[in-house]
């Protein structure tokens, strides 16, 4: 494994601003992979930059009273200290700007003009300069850019082309034979059906009409056009062409690149002309091209003509990089558009990492400080329960690989805090102080043991996503990093020593005041030019965030109050008075045992305890929970509707949760709302 590499890249920004929060979620992506394949042994080389050449950028340049360059050193400086507030693991920066870049990009240029893959021609057509996009009559939308829908002005001027109707078949063929070459698969059926079949146009990849760009070899009036300048960015900055054998070495040693990573609105020009310039180039291609969705906010996508966007350095300065990381890995769906909202982020921050993982890590550190003086026990004999756990945290590590693999950040983390709501929910199964009391000290030892050993698991499992704060966890433990703090540990229950001497701090992550956060939040992002973020928390892709359905609680995220602010009602619904509303009995249930019904692929068989009650419930939710990730959750039931028979089984009552578009999600209550209490 240690010889195996792995290359990744973010897209490479373009410092005409500052960055936002969808930019920190590209380059957050790509540095959890980076850092996942680091543990697992791999030679990884992660490289993100800038793309600092542009007639758009030479525009905002002019208006600012500044030379290109040093307009762009300004914004490339802020964009360096974000990531390093994210704590981005970057191994390069490449800026487009440096003689590294320049000079490969003209050689690339005259050896593409010498073979014929380039031709001198004049080009006439429809110009979008936010995007530095090029589109024919037929890709216009309603005579608007396809890309972000703003005006296009006809250009005509001399100009090179590439020959990229040269390469077009034979791209075509490359993706049949690599179906997994362009992730999500929908945007493959995109580039095939909107670009490729239709029939490709030659690339224009020069430009006269301004001059912040690379010069053509021997034709200076003409600079290198954006796509073939930016894209080869990811070769350039690996040492290709470079006439030093020691970087030429490095470029065949981690060349072709494993994943690019980037959003969609440029997976076109990843995933055809960057294929087409590497085949001019005989050049392997990449072996993925990954591009997620956007980040939204109430009025669309977020973007800086808006005005609606957030500054991820306010973020990090209220909360941490771990917990902004975690929010975006966590909440918005890999591939899928996702909706920012203060209200969400507060959420994840109380409910995910204040009361589950904080609380747990807290309240054992306080019980091992009372009951053994901050010192682990070391383990006597163990349980069906104890032996139950291990083998959980075992079949968790291989479902966050499996997850990481495919790029579901979101179900990588949800399988991780199985294992943290399953330590919380196992401390009060076994009561440690009741062991305590009793003076059963065998007995403890073993709890407190697990109970520790589960908390470095999860902190193993953590350091790609949080990586600060693993670290803080084993600070408290007195875990130093080594062999027991390995991706590899993870696996093997019974790898914490015993002996450590515990130190309480403070909770890892306090309880937020959700009021005053989104009071303060509000008020910060308005006086930066943002919008508010009271929004609902997602929506169906292609549907606007104002249709969305209101939510009353994450899947993973339980909430206190099921009442939610929301929209009028719509008129086809009829209303209701507070007496009717009172007819329905909504109690407080913790499910205690779930199982699939054989031949209903929709249907889970759920055991709820009501306060004492035990009550069964059959309920449509198989295709969106496992029957092993619901045990322990405090669900919303109606209890009183009548008994209903659902293939074969009984059914009595029904668990409340919120749909949108395909996706499901639980309606569900923090863990200190005991079973069978009122909801009102």
């Amino acid at each position: 494994m240690d010889n195996q590499t792995f290359y990744i890249t973010t897209p490479i920004y373009y410092p005409n601003d500052k960055l936002h929060i969808g930019h920190a979620y590209s380059t957050t992506v790509a540095d959890t992979l980076a850092r996942y394949k680091r543990l697992r042994g791999y030679d990884v080389r992660y490289l993100t930059g800038t793309d600092e050449h542009g007639q758009k950028l030479q525009q905002r340049a002019e208006a600012a009273g500044k030379a290109p360059q040093a307009f762009v050193d300004d914004i490339v400086v802020w964009i360096q200290a974000l990531w390093q507030r994210l704590d981005i693991s970057y191994d390069d920066f490449i800026r487009t700007t440096e003689d590294r870049h320049k000079t490969v990009v003209q050689a690339i240029f005259a050896k593409l003009l010498e073979q014929g893959d380039i031709y001198l021609g004049e080009y006439e057509g429809w110009y979008c300069t936010p995007c530095e996009s090029f589109w024919t009559e037929r890709q216009l939308k309603d005579g608007r850019c396809s890309d972000c829908g703003g005006p296009v002005g006809l250009v005509r001027e001399p100009a090179y082309f590439f020959r990229v109707s040269r390469y077009a078949d034979r791209l075509i063929e490359y993706y049949e034979t690599h179906p997994d070459f362009i992730v999500p698969a929908s945007r493959k059926h995109e580039m095939l059906n909107n670009f490729l079949l239709p029939g490709l146009e030659d690339l224009c990849v020069s430009r006269t009409t301004f001059s912040w760009g690379i010069p053509v070899p021997g034709h200076p009036e003409h600079v290198i056009y954006v796509w073939l300048d930016a894209l080869t960015n990811y070769i350039t900055a690996l040492g290709y062409m470079s006439g030093d054998p020691d970087l030429e070495a490095r470029f065949a040693h981690y060349w072709p690149a494993d994943v690019h990573v980037m959003a969609k609105e440029i997976v076109r020009f990843h995933a055809i002309y960057w294929p087409i310039i590497l085949m001019a180039l005989d050049l392997p291609l990449p072996k993925q091209i990954v591009g997620h969705g956007w980040l939204l906010m109430k009025d669309g996508k977020m973007s800086k003509s808006k005005g609606n966007v957030i500054d991820p350095n306010l973020l990090v300065d209220r909360y941490g990089s771990d917990a902004l990381r975690y929010f975006l890995l966590r909440e918005i769906p890999f591939g899928q558009d996702g909706v920012f909202t203060l209200e969400a982020l507060m959420e994840r921050l109380n409910f995910d990492l204040a009361n589950d993982l904080g609380n747990l890590v807290h309240r054992s550190l306080a019980m091992l400080e009372r009951f053994c003086g901050g010192v682990i026990p070391s383990s006597a004999a163990i349980t069906q329960l104890e032996s139950d756990y291990a083998t959980l945290i075992g079949e968790t590590v291989s479902q966050v690989e499996d997850a990481l693999d495919r790029f579901e950040f979101g179900p990588a983390l949800s399988a991780i805090w199985t294992v943290v709501r399953r330590a919380n929910r196992y401390i009060d199964e076994t009561a440690p102080w009741a062991l305590h009391k009793a003076g059963d000290r065998d007995r403890l030892n073993t709890v407190l043991y697990t109970v520790f050993e589960a908390i470095r698991s999860v902190s193993v499992l953590l350091q790609p996503f949080m990586p600060n704060t693993s670290p803080s966890i084993w600070s408290q433990m007195g875990l130093s990093p080594g062999e027991s703090t390995s991706w590899e540990s993870a696996k093997h229950f019974g790898m914490l020593p015993s002996g450590l001497r515990t130190k309480k701090g403070e909770p890892i992550f306090p309880r937020l005041d959700v009021a005053a956060e989104l009071a303060a939040l509000d008020e910060l992002t308005d006086s930066k030019g943002a919008q508010p973020a009271h929004v609902t928390r997602e929506t169906e892709p292609g549907k606007s965030p104002d249709a969305a359905s209101v939510q009353s609680g994450s899947a993973d995220a339980p909430s206190t109050n099921v009442s939610v602010a929301q929209e009028p009602a719509t008129p086809q619904l009829e209303q209701i008075d507070i007496a009717d509303f009172g007819r329905v009995d909504l109690r407080a249930a913790r499910v205690v045992a779930a199982e699939r019904i054989p031949k209903a692929d929709k249907l889970l068989k759920l055991q709820l305890d009501v306060g004492g009650e035990l009550r069964q419930v059959v309920s449509g939710i198989a295709q969106h929970y496992t029957p092993q990730e619901l045990l322990g959750r405090q669900v919303i039931l109606v209890a009183n509707l009548k008994p209903v028979t659902l293939r074969g089984v009984e059914s009595h009552g029904m668990i409340l949760a919120a749909s949108d578009g395909d996706r499901l999600t639980l309606a569900t209550l923090a863990d200190g709302i005991a079973p069978g209490m009122k909801v009102k």
